[in-house]
């Protein structure tokens, strides 16, 4: 397995912005509102050749509210799992009665895990001179950095890899990983389910509405097969994002559906299939994703034996040309059915990578053509000739022949149709093209 790092320290001192800054890219949300990181946000990252896991977790608080014990909770998960801890503190601040708690508490970790103690916002000689009073907390040898610019963090990088066992190759190859976003709207679940499927408390579950801000990357196997799950946060309808945070976090959740092979659509049972839930159904089919719809909290829904049937019908109907998407019913909190979630999505990850033999659509897909002929606005005949598969992840399946790029949406509709009769493919878009014989 990949070594694990963890960055922590109090709110605002800069954890997320040395987080972006070592995985090099725009991951973790950054604000200069304090408390702004919730959950553990864990990233692949690499130097000097080596590869580790990288997690960025909440501010280190004592506040006595629902979240800021939950993120504690979170905070002291990450150090128990971690390999390495950077310790992260503010220069400009000195040294604050929450960075000795802090402190107190790693100094414990000490004899398990190595620490590295790095002062943060360290940009004049002032500034260096003010890092040595941080020398009292008791960890060793300061790193004075700057994470927005960059100074000071190759030191602690070299110092930092020095002291990881190194990943092995097979940690490195995503190649066969299924990647699972779970996306839906906020407080539908997500996070349980997420927990119910990794059998621990990896992400804040509360009953606030949005709780999780940042997308979380969580690694599990199920019969041999690896999995990497992406719990996100709550999709709301636009005109409700009311601040950059929640810009973000609905920018980075549509990200995680751009980066999964498969995308679970969770719903509340006791509200039905919503507008917000079609919209981002919607969205994940436009991205090319596979969809699997869960319908979660079945658990309190009164019920007989048609209830479920009934359930989907209506779904169904609502779902329109959509309908190829498999439903399941689950309970995140019972834990009903929720690997039988996983098991469909990673059908339709198998179907997104499938390939049909031309002969097979040519025999199966030609007589349906004959049979019903296609139409163009101009009055001009087509003659589809054959039919090819070029592409998988999405299946890409190209019709050759005369005038065939006037073909009309309506019988593109039905070539569709008749392509998930005769092969399947269910829960995944495919794509369409003609193109000149």
């Amino acid at each position: 397995m990949k070594p694990i790092v963890a960055i922590v320290g109090r709110p605002n001192v800069g954890k997320s912005t040395l987080f972006n800054r070592i995985v090099g890219k725009r991951h973790a949300i950054v604000d200069d509102i304090p408390g702004v990181t919730r959950d553990r946000n864990y990233l692949d990252a690499e130097w000097n050749g080596k590869l580790f896991a990288l997690i960025d977790t909440g501010g280190y608080t004592t506040a006595e509210d629902q979240i800021s014990k939950a993120v504690l909770e979170q905070v002291f998960l990450s150090i128990d799992e971690a390999d390495a801890i950077i310790f992260v503190v503010d220069v400009k601040s000195g040294v604050t009665d929450l960075d000795a708690v802090v402190a107190e508490h790693l100094r414990k970790e000490l004899d398990r895990k190595k620490i590295f103690f790095a002062i943060n916002k360290v940009e004049t000689e002032k500034d260096r001179l003010d890092a040595e009073a941080f020398r009292r907390l008791g960890l060793g040898e300061p790193y004075p950095i700057s994470a927005l610019n960059g100074n000071g963090v190759a030191e602690l990088l070299d110092s930092l890899v020095a002291a990881l066992p190194c990943a092995t190759p097979t940690d490195a190859d995503d190649a066969n990983a299924v990647k699972l976003a779970v996306v839906g709207r906020p407080n539908v679940g997500k996070s349980s389910f997420v927990n119910a499927v990794l059998g621990q408390n990896r992400q804040i579950v509360t009953d606030i509405a949005g709780t999780t801000r940042d997308a979380i990357d969580s690694e599990f196997r199920r019969n041999g097969q690896r999995f990497i799950l992406i719990d996100t946060a709550g999709l709301r309808r636009r005109a409700r994002v009311e601040n950059d945070i929640e810009f973000f976090s609905a920018a980075r959740t549509e990200r995680a559906m751009e980066r999964a092979d498969v995308v679970i659509a969770m719903i509340d049972a006791t509200q039905g299939l919503e507008k917000q839930d079609l919209r981002i159904i919607n969205d994940a089919v436009e991205k090319k994703r596979g969809v699997v719809i869960a319908v979660n909290k079945w658990d309190v829904i009164e019920k007989d034996a048609k209830t479920a049937d009934d359930f989907a019908s209506a779904m169904r109907e609502r779902l329109g040309s959509l309908s190829y998407i498999p439903i399941v019913f689950v309970s995140a909190l019972t834990k009903q059915r929720v690997f039988k979630a996983i098991d469909m999505a990673k059908e339709v990850w198998e179907t997104r990578r499938k390939r049909i033999a031309t002969s097979d659509l040519n025999d199966a897909l030609l007589p349906e053509i004959r049979r019903n002929a296609p139409w163009t606005k101009s009055g001009k005949e087509v003659k589809i000739k054959y039919v090819a598969q070029l592409s998988t992840e999405p299946p890409l399946i190209a019709f050759f022949g005369s005038n065939a790029k006037q073909i009309e949406e309506p019988y593109k509709r039905f070539l569709e149709r008749k392509i998930r009769e005769h092969f399947g493919f269910e829960g995944t878009p495919i794509e369409l093209q003609f193109r000149l014989k």
